[in-house]
């Protein structure tokens, strides 16, 4: 994945707060995923937008105490790890 890839949450997933904690449920595959602060965060601001991770990091750069250039690092691991779950989909640009 790069900085300007623009993501869009699966059709097949929902969302419900548990606990205090993001948790998703992938209905294709039955898999349920928890997400932190941050990927909450994350999932909230893709809402029903795609959005680029570039963008994603500048919103993120704003809420969070740390560097931009970290923050974006960070979105690129996630992206790509949700991707491979089938969380997120990759749109062509």
């Amino acid at each position: 994945m790069q900085a300007q890839d623009k993501l869009k949450r699966s059709d097949d997933v929902v969302s419900r707060e548990v606990g205090g904690e993001l948790v998703l449920l992938d209905l294709e595959g039955g898999q349920y995923f928890g997400l932190d602060q941050v990927g909450a965060r994350v999932w909230e601001l893709l809402g029903d937008e795609p959005q680029t991770i570039a963008s994603l990091a500048d919103d993120l750069a704003g809420e969070f105490d740390a560097p931009r250039e970290r923050i974006e690092a960070d979105l690129l691991d996630l992206a790509t790890q949700m991707g491979a779950q089938g969380l997120v989909t990759r749109l062509e640009n």
